[in-house]
């Protein structure tokens, strides 16, 4: 699973980075939780929560089978 997060992630990436951010992959838990550390411009943005919960969770739980909660750490 932590492959097709990845990849699901580097289709995602282009998107932050031209906002000078990144996304980076943590942990993936047993039980389908994705931990991911928003970098660069990202972090501290006031706009980070709704890039997780509506960019990059939704898209994680579209296109990997598993993922229950994506989190920021």
């Amino acid at each position: 699973m932590k492959e097709e997060i990845e990849k699901a992630l580097s289709m995602i990436r282009p998107a932050l980075q031209a906002d000078g951010g990144d996304v980076q992959l943590v942990e993936v838990t047993d039980k389908g939780v994705v931990k991911v550390r928003l970098i660069g411009a990202c972090c501290g943005c006031p706009m980070s929560k709704m890039t997780l919960e509506n960019g990059i969770a939704r898209e994680l739980k579209k296109q990997v089978p598993g993922v229950k909660e994506v989190k920021a750490v």
